[in-house]
């Protein structure tokens, strides 16, 4: 994850086109503790499109403040896509912004299985359409980071933000060709 020295940080480039499409945001954060939140109020102006960053490390949190399913919990655990994609839809819906994103995952250097070994993060994304519009959306992506945990935690937050900035773009870029 290596980027350009000659290019803005992501959070800088999210918060301009959060500025440019007139959107706000909200974080809904369990194995980055508020660094993603913390990314974004790094940027001067940033009140302009952020709204709130809701740490909910522990399943209880996040049924009750993000009103996350206690059937999504037991089916799938704390860390999956299905609680992930919940997570950024409670907090883009309780916060009433335009995007949603959440981190959910193991950050180390304990905790890990075969199955969701250390590292393992998966980040939802919810984008809220204009009402009765059906263009709603929610989506998860996996990713498993190699490194220490403060490492693991960085890479999740930029992934997270630049999750949105990506789905944002295609949001633009769709509707750029409608009207073309």
């Amino acid at each position: 994850m290596t980027r350009d020295p000659d290019e803005p940080p992501i959070e800088e480039r999210l918060g301009t086109a959060l500025r440019e499409t007139d959107a706000t945001i909200a974080v809904a954060e369990s194995c980055t503790g508020g660094l993603v939140g913390s990314l974004l109020t790094d940027v001067p102006g940033s009140s302009d499109y952020f709204d709130r960053s809701v740490v909910t490390y522990s399943s209880r949190a996040k049924r009750s403040l993000l009103a996350v399913p206690r059937e999504e919990l037991d089916a799938h655990g704390a860390v999956s896509a299905p609680v992930a994609r919940a997570m950024a839809r409670g907090v883009r819906d309780t916060a009433d912004t335009t995007w949603g994103v959440a981190t959910t995952g193991i950050a180390g250097p304990d905790g890990g299985t075969d199955e969701k070994p250390v590292g393992t993060v998966h980040i939802g994304v919810a984008y809220a359409g204009e009402w009765e519009s059906g263009d709603s959306a929610a989506a998860t992506e996996h990713h498993v980071f190699e490194g220490s945990r403060r490492e693991v935690k960085r890479k999740i937050a930029r992934r997270a933000l630049t999750a949105v900035l990506e789905r944002l773009d295609e949001r633009r870029n769709r509707r750029s060709n409608d009207t073309a």
